[in-house]
């Protein structure tokens, strides 16, 4: 293990029992970290991108101050709400509350380890993946980019200025990048597992909203490096982080921080849009669909959220309708629901962009109830549903280097934030 001389207490990570292959270091994108600061308790909470209504962080972080949500997100903190702080002028305080959380021993200090982590108890399956560095150089965004980490789609740039600000001040990496091994899942699957069962009690364990039981493991030495370049051997799909990745570009960051996991080891729900600021009623807008040949259908009953791709459910006006735009030609990203939504009823009909700050997009831990009531509650003219994109589309929408559409993908489970951070060298 690397000596960490200006580190409190550094602890020996365990080395674990790890697939016994020796995968060549150049050909992997994927790296131990150099200095991790793993949680002791009491840090995790959801990513900081996954609230509809931010005003969830602020009450969150009120009843657990200790979240990494009130370093990651320091404008919404109580604090900074109440003087009525933005971003910039809350960084300072991002800086004191996360030295604060280390002073007070919320996290410690391992060097040169690869994170395993497991998350289990919930609906999907059990979720294997690894904590790590990975290359920035290997980030490709086009088909003309060689690269192994493909990322697939359009960001809001606000928000990568806001990630690049807190890694520059912090000098820590704070929220992982997902990314989908689509070469060797099998092989890591097997391998975290394996690493996880011969290396002890976890480091840290926490429960989230849902029940899920999320679990690290600090796995150092050779048994740390192959499970990193095991992680890191082929095509990497960002899944989760595409505003967190390009922060790091964008920084000239060297490396970024990832957690690298397998197809076995997610699904993707729905992903949703709230519409606020229609030029007319949901009802017109709905009959202008149906005037561009889309076929539409009111139907009784509440809105939900459709079974399969080919009919997008629109709810407006104590009003439901199913609405499908036909068949289409062209590749597998022109024909899903979340592109024809975009292309046919944003730009087509009402001339906005997929970004513009009228569209909410609500991931699918939030239920069709709780968008109907939304629009109920007029802080929404209308509800579009949509089914979530296959596991198999998205992989070929990526390995063929297409982009999918803005905000159409809601994986889960997520690795929980706040359970493993990364520090950067300083210099």
């Amino acid at each position: 293990m690397k000596e960490v001389c200006h580190i409190p207490r550094v602890h020996s990570a365990a080395t674990g029992a790890a697939n016994t292959v020796d995968y060549a270091r150049g050909v992997t994108a994927a790296h131990p970290i150099d200095l991790a600061w793993l949680s002791t308790g009491g840090t995790g909470a959801k990513n900081y991108d996954e609230f509809p209504d931010e005003t969830e962080i602020t009450r969150i972080i009120e009843a657990n101050p200790a979240s990494m949500l009130g370093v990651e997100m320091p404008a919404h903190t109580p604090e900074a709400v109440a003087a009525g702080l933005g971003f910039e002028a809350s960084l300072p305080a991002a800086a004191e509350r996360l030295g604060a959380l280390k002073d007070a021993g919320r996290f410690a200090a391992f060097g040169d380890v690869a994170v395993a982590y497991r998350i289990s108890g919930g609906e999907e399956p059990v979720a294997y993946g690894v904590f790590c560095l990975v290359d920035t150089a290997e980030i490709s965004s086009s088909a003309e980019e060689p690269g192994k980490v493909i990322r697939n789609e359009d960001v809001f740039i606000e928000k990568v200025k806001q990630r690049n600000e807190l890694n520059q001040l912090l000098r820590h990496l704070l929220s992982p990048v997902l990314l989908l091994q689509s070469s060797k899942g099998e092989e890591l699957h097997a391998a975290v597992a394996a690493a996880i069962a011969g290396a002890g009690a976890p480091v840290a364990a926490d429960t989230d909203e849902s029940g899920r039981v999320h679990e690290v493991w600090a796995i150092g030495g050779e048994a740390g490096e192959e499970l990193a370049a095991l992680a890191g051997d082929g095509d990497l799909i960002v899944a989760d982080g595409n505003h967190r990745s390009l922060a790091a570009q964008v920084g000239g960051l060297d490396r970024f921080l990832a957690v690298i996991t397998t197809p076995q080891s997610v699904v993707i729900r729905p992903y949703h849009r709230l519409v606020k600021g229609l030029p007319g009623s949901a009802s017109q807008l709905v009959e202008q669909i149906g005037q561009i040949g889309a076929t539409v259908a009111e139907t009784d009953g509440p809105p939900e959220t459709p079974a399969a791709g080919g009919t997008v459910v629109m709810y407006g006006q104590g009003r439901t309708w199913e609405v499908s735009f036909g068949d289409r030609d062209g590749s597998v990203v022109d024909r899903l629901d979340h592109t024809r939504v975009e292309h046919e009823v944003f730009t087509a009909l009402l001339g906005w962009d997929a970004g513009d700050k009228r569209i909410t997009y609500v991931g699918g831990d939030y239920p069709a109830s709780w968008l109907a009531a939304q629009v109920d509650a007029g802080k929404a003219d209308l509800a579009i549903l949509i089914a979530p994109v296959t596991v198999p589309d998205f992989i070929d929408v990526n390995l063929q280097r297409l982009k999918m559409p803005r905000k159409s993908t809601w994986f889960v489970p997520k690795a929980r934030a706040g359970l493993a951070i990364a520090e950067l060298p300083k210099g």
